[in-house]
């Protein structure tokens, strides 16, 4: 075996070099370098470094002995099995000596190869190298075997390269090779720029190339094609474009085809999509041409206007995804079809039309007024109850009325409520006017006193089961009377009957009490005992239904706070069905007029007497208040006497007096003015 073979077999059967990373550079020196190298070495180094570099090796010292062909001692540089040198030496000017010219390999490995044979005249250092990576330009013909990599633009990078097209082409899936460019695909962009294959250079023959626009709907495409247009024209019984042609077409319309010297220009093609077919023969040359497409919205018709309402935004020009919205004008509603809506909006869409049809404003309308109770309402202005509308509520004179006014105007405002002046919508209710009635003359008694006429005391109730009493109407649901006349009766069905001047009458107001509150501070006695303590007698009756007033059945006054009490010599009328003829008591309604007189001239035995009543009656004419006239009213005239609009307060309560009827004609009266906070907490509680 020679020293070549014998290289070449350490190559393939040297088993115990570690393999490493390829690194991009590295030194390799010979055992024990800079010491002497010794007898019968063998030594080999695989070198390496990553693809897409070649490995360079430089010499950094050499001192192998000297021999013809290197042949007793010697390196050997190897690149795949192929020997790049062999080497031995001492000074650069040895024949075999390599300097420090660099050895490039054509790849990226190498294998240093060092042998020395039995027999060591001198002693020699060895060697020591420094390798590299070092980039390889494969777009450089010359460092490719095969030519270049790449069949158009080779781009050379660090370590690799990368190959491209010239326009019109594509690079194929090796990523080497170019095909190419016809049509393919589609744009889909909303705008961009096509052209020919090759263009500006000649269009290359036997083309066939379809190019297809398709943008979303809603958007129309514009051609724009540029002044350097040229494709072949051939003059053939009027058909121009025979062998070379662009065609445009647009689903809808017949296609159009192009060619010759002249640029189509701009054209509109009103549609989403688009497609351009190009074709050249085998024969002939066409430049070609180059376009750039834009695309616009699709317009809607303008909506217009809308009666009472307003459509917003205003444009020039409605686009496809403009809004509009619509508003109604303060007192209208929007109404789709006959169905309100609380809002309106609606979209240009791709085809050019609105989504929704516009609405309508219609007048709003506050609905039927609320009802009032004991009144009436009356349309002033308006119909329908529809916005603007003025109405007007009246209370049923002359029994009720509204405590500051005789009317209250309403207006049906934009929040679809009843509204007054003041933006106050709720209504005020009617109060029963109290204390108007026919004129009482003066004269007569209850005690064998005057009968009244109808209307002349419409406030006096009466109760005739068990024993006989009265009361006064203070309200249309409440009386006022005695404790001594509801007494024991607080969970029956109490009857009073109203409205009458008879108690034989077969039509009276019949009235139920729902609750009777007597005075807290009454002083009660047990059943069978006799009360001898009236302070406080005093009671509230409520009726179970409100008490319908008419002329003959009107509630009296209350009277005011701050009025000055009854005094001594006072004149007021007192009224009832009570005793007015000795062991008699009376079917008709009396009246008499008496007068209040001092504590001192109405001292009855013991029976106590306090702020809370007073003495009247009229020892002249023999008026007196009788047993049946309990709980009944003691009435003075408010304004003064003498006319129809004469209105009456009730001051005192009929309450206890002399068994004996008109021998001393005075009795006690219980003073309703000391119990006004208690009547009207009661009242507003219950």
């Amino acid at each position: 075996m020679d020293r070549i073979d014998l290289i070449i077999w350490l190559l393939w059967t040297c088993v115990n070099v570690p393999k490493c990373e390829p690194t991009m550079f590295g030194e390799v020196s010979s055992p024990q370098y800079p010491q002497p190298y010794q007898a019968n070495v063998q030594e080999q180094w695989d070198l390496e470094v990553p693809q897409g570099y070649q490995i360079q090796l430089t010499f950094n010292h050499l001192d192998i002995e000297p021999s013809p062909d290197c042949y007793y001692d010697s390196v050997s540089v190897l690149s795949d099995k192929k020997v790049l040198g062999k080497f031995c030496g001492q000074n650069s000017t040895d024949r075999f000596h390599p300097g420090h010219k660099p050895i490039l390999a054509p790849g990226n490995r190498l294998q240093l190869v060092f042998l020395t044979d039995d027999s060591n005249h001198e002693s020699h250092l060895g060697f020591t190298a420094f390798y590299q990576a070092v980039d390889i330009d494969e777009c450089s013909s010359s460092s490719v075997e095969n030519g270049p990599p790449c069949s158009q633009i080779c781009l050379n990078t660090l370590g690799s390269y990368l190959c491209a097209c010239r326009h019109g082409y594509t690079l194929r899936p090796d990523q080497r090779t170019c095909a190419l460019e016809c049509g393919g695909g589609v744009h889909s962009e909303l705008e961009g720029t096509i052209s020919s294959p090759g263009f500006p250079d000649m269009s290359p023959h036997d083309l066939d190339c379809i190019y297809t626009i398709s943008v979303q709907p809603g958007y129309m495409i514009t051609l724009n094609f540029s002044q350097n247009f040229h494709i072949e024209q051939v003059y053939n019984q009027g058909d121009t474009c025979l062998f070379h042609w662009l065609q445009v077409s647009v689903q809808g319309k017949p296609p159009q085809k192009y060619c010759g010297g002249k640029s189509p220009g701009v054209l509109n093609t009103g549609a989403h999509i688009v497609q351009l077919e190009y074709h050249t023969d085998g024969h002939g040359q066409s430049q070609g041409w180059s376009l750039l497409y834009t695309t616009q919205r699709v317009q809607c018709p303008n909506p217009g206007t809308i009666t009472s309402g307003t459509v917003t935004p205003s444009f020039a020009q409605y686009l496809y995804r403009d809004y509009i919205h619509v508003r109604c004008n303060p007192g209208f509603k929007l109404m789709m079809g006959d169905k309100e809506i609380s809002s309106f909006k609606s979209i240009c869409q791709s085809n050019g039309q609105w989504h929704l049809n516009l609405p309508e404003c219609k007048i709003i309308d506050c609905g039927a007024p609320k009802p009032l109770l004991n009144g009436d309402i009356q349309f002033v202005s308006g119909e329908n109850n529809e916005y603007l509308s003025v109405i007007e509520y009246h209370c049923n004179e002359p029994y009720y009325k509204f405590k500051d006014s005789a009317k209250v105007t309403y207006k049906c405002a934009v929040d679809r409520k009843w509204r007054e002046v003041s933006n106050n919508d709720i209504i005020p209710p009617c109060y029963p006017v109290c204390g108007m009635n026919t004129e009482v003359s003066f004269g007569g008694r209850v005690f064998g006193g005057k009968p009244a006429r109808s209307g002349q005391i419409p406030w006096q109730l009466l109760h005739t089961a068990q024993n006989r009493g009265g009361a006064s109407l203070i309200s249309d649901y409440w009386a006022l009377t005695a404790v001594s006349v509801v007494d024991g009766f607080e969970n029956t069905n109490m009857t009073w009957l109203g409205g009458i001047i008879n108690s034989k009458d077969k039509n009276p107001v019949t009235m139920k009490a729902e609750k009777i509150i007597i005075h807290p501070n009454y002083k009660r006695v047990p059943v069978g005992d006799y009360q001898t303590d009236f302070d406080n007698d005093i009671a509230l009756i409520k009726m179970s239904d409100r008490v319908p007033l008419g002329p003959n059945l009107w509630p009296v006054c209350l009277p005011n706070k701050t009025h000055e009490p009854v005094m001594e010599g006072t004149m007021g009328t007192v009224s009832g069905f009570g005793g007015f003829e000795r062991g008699l008591k009376s079917e008709i309604l009396r009246y008499g007029h008496i007068r209040e007189y001092s504590s001192e001239q109405c001292v009855f035995g013991d029976m106590p007497v306090t702020d809370n009543m007073f003495c009247a009656g009229d020892d002249v004419q023999r008026v007196d208040s009788c047993q049946g006239d309990s709980g009944g009213p003691l009435f003075f005239p408010m304004l003064g006497h003498g006319t129809k609009e004469q209105r009456y307060e009730v001051r005192g309560i009929v309450s206890w007096g002399p068994e004996r009827c008109g021998q001393v004609s005075k009795g006690y009266y219980t003073k309703v003015q000391n119990y006004l906070d208690w009547i009207r907490e009661t009242m507003a509680n219950n």
